[in-house]
């Protein structure tokens, strides 16, 4: 007998080493969960009308390399962790496809280049929302997705489909603490201490940072999602203590040299 087509989503997913995996019906997109919600053209079945589920994938950022930010060493992950994000939901639409059910893999990204983000500050897609709508977490100060598992430091992708597979539920217990750490670390003050949306990030100022950091190869910045207390990674990784990241701590400077150590290799 045949596996039910969401858990045989999820065993591929095992089988990717894919971490997070979650489920949206594409009608919830037309049912608004706050103001300013998805605009219509930014909604699944405006660009793909055929989609009735949207499956939404998660890889996470190794928080000690994330650590070293702004650095070649989280550079590189950065791009590994997009790489296996576009291999691993484009093998899913495949065996999607295969079983019957037509799919198609989106892009983690959907604007060109920083360039391009700069003059038009948004992606033909949110997998943000997405992943929101799918349960997978909600949305921080930071104006990241917060998941129970690894706070932020995670980044998604999605497959739309025409399967009719059962969405999971909004996570509406808020998992931000209101801490401010990613509103006072930021570089170029770019975030506000409202709440998602009011709190919106001033994408052109955060982009801005971010063209000038890949100049030099060590984008993305990544401060406002290393230092959020939320996550199971911190213990894993027994990073609970918020006094790590205060670099004139000499408490923890064997982590402060080692960071050092990794921000001064590629280009300056």
């Amino acid at each position: 007998m045949a596996l039910p087509l969401q858990l045989q989503v999820v065993n591929k997913c095992s089988e990717l080493d894919v971490s997070l995996v979650g489920f949206a019906s594409a009608d919830s997109w037309n049912e608004p969960v706050f103001d300013p919600w998805v605009p219509e053209q930014f909604r699944p079945r405006a660009i793909y009308p055929e989609t009735n589920t949207v499956i939404v994938i998660g890889i996470p950022v190794s928080l000690p390399v994330l650590e070293t930010s702004p650095s070649i060493f989280y550079h590189e992950l950065y791009k590994t962790v997009n790489t296996l994000l576009d291999l691993s939901s484009f093998r899913i639409s495949i065996m999607l496809n295969e079983l019957g059910y037509p799919s198609i893999a989106l892009p983690r990204d959907g604007y060109g280049s920083i360039s391009v983000l700069k003059e038009n500050p948004a992606a033909f897609f949110s997998h943000r929302h997405a992943a929101f709508l799918a349960g997978l977490g909600n949305f921080g100060v930071n104006n990241m997705i917060l998941t129970p598992g690894y706070g932020p430091r995670v980044r998604f992708t999605s497959v739309f489909t025409n399967a009719k597979i059962r969405g999971g539920e909004i996570m509406h217990m808020p998992l931000c603490t209101r801490c401010m750490r990613c509103v006072t670390i930021c570089p170029v003050n770019a975030l506000q201490e409202e709440d998602y949306p009011a709190g919106i990030t001033d994408k052109k100022t955060c982009t801005a940072r971010s063209e000038d950091l890949s100049k030099h190869y060590i984008s993305p910045c990544g401060f406002c999602i290393k230092v959020c207390p939320v996550g199971e990674d911190r213990k894993r990784f027994s990073r609970e203590q918020p006094g790590i990241y205060d670099e004139s701590n000499p408490e923890y400077s064997e982590y402060h040299k080692a960071w050092e150590h990794a921000r001064s290799y590629g280009a300056k």
